[in-house]
């Protein structure tokens, strides 16, 4: 999976914040407010193709977590990127 063209990520202040662009944002209403380790997933998912299991990997190397919680952090992030449409 991968995030759709169209979405870009910005850091404002503290957050970051995804938005839609071009023809999407015709029909992406509103902005998607990621915490830093959401950021790290989104920047994950933008550079290609990735499976759910290269996330959590990427999250054990990154963060000092266990595998169970990183694996439901994946699972709950991605659920919600599917939910509202940004992934393909």
């Amino acid at each position: 999976m991968k995030i759709k063209s169209g979405f870009v990520l910005e850091k404002v202040a503290d957050s970051y914040l995804a938005c839609a662009t071009g023809k999407l944002a015709r029909s992406f209403k509103g902005l998607v407010r990621l915490n830093e380790t959401g950021a790290f997933l989104w920047n994950k998912l933008s550079e290609g193709d990735v499976t759910e299991g290269d996330l959590v990997r990427a999250l054990l190397s990154e963060y000092d977590i266990t595998e169970d919680i990183a694996a439901k952090d994946v699972d709950t992030f991605v659920k919600s990127l599917v939910a509202a449409g940004i992934v393909e």
